[in-house]
């Protein structure tokens, strides 16, 4: 599920974790972006750290699952994008960012960019306790944001989300969201609990008020 907050009031949308970059055909096991349309999905989540990792995902197949969650599924992509320990170790995290921003979102218009979401995961942050600072978090989603720049132009940038998917919890929400580059939340984990995804909600409806 995902929750977006507004002022006073959280509307639910349905969401889905992954999605594959054709109508149909013989490609079992995958999902097809008008399946989860017909389902009443809103938006799906692209290019998280554990498809990378464990499946294969490449910044080009995260770039056609994005276009065609959007032309035939009319999905709106949440873009995962982030570094593992060891290129934070070598300093190249904005490298990494630069890199997966632009392959992600290679051939949109900035019209397109009105429908997409960026996530900003650490993946050394995540399911290990461990969490980005929120001058490490805001640092790199200033990046992203400048990328988005670059590529877009600043309207677009500033208007972009960029979600920090980092292992936000109720504990560090307040202060992470009231980062200026910091638009929300992408959480994992912390939504299985629901004490603790009420207090992250109560965070970011405090952090707009």
């Amino acid at each position: 599920m995902a929750g977006l907050v507004h002022q006073n009031h959280v509307t639910i949308q349905l969401a889905a974790q992954n999605v594959f970059w054709e109508a149909s055909g013989a490609y079992t096991g995958e999902v097809s972006p008008m399946m989860l349309k017909e389902a009443g999905c809103k938006w799906v989540i692209v290019g998280h750290s554990e498809r990378r990792q464990y499946f294969g995902e490449t910044d080009e197949t995260v770039n056609k699952r994005v276009k065609a969650a959007m032309t035939l599924g009319n999905l709106r992509p949440i873009v995962c994008v982030g570094e593992t320990l060891a290129e934070r170790e070598a300093q190249e995290t904005f490298a990494v960012l630069d890199r997966q921003v632009e392959g992600a979102l290679a051939g949109l218009t900035p019209e397109d960019m009105a429908n997409v979401v960026i996530a900003y995961e650490p993946v050394w942050a995540i399911g290990t306790g461990k969490t980005a600072t929120p001058a490490m978090a805001d640092e790199a989603h200033a990046r992203i944001r400048a990328k988005l720049a670059i590529l877009f132009g600043a309207p677009v940038a500033e208007a972009t989300r960029v979600l920090y998917g980092g292992s936000m919890k109720p504990d560090n929400a307040a202060e992470l969201l009231a980062c200026p580059n910091i638009d929300g939340g992408l959480i994992g984990g912390a939504s299985l609990k629901a004490t603790d995804f009420i207090a992250i909600v109560d965070a970011a409806i405090a952090s707009r008020a």
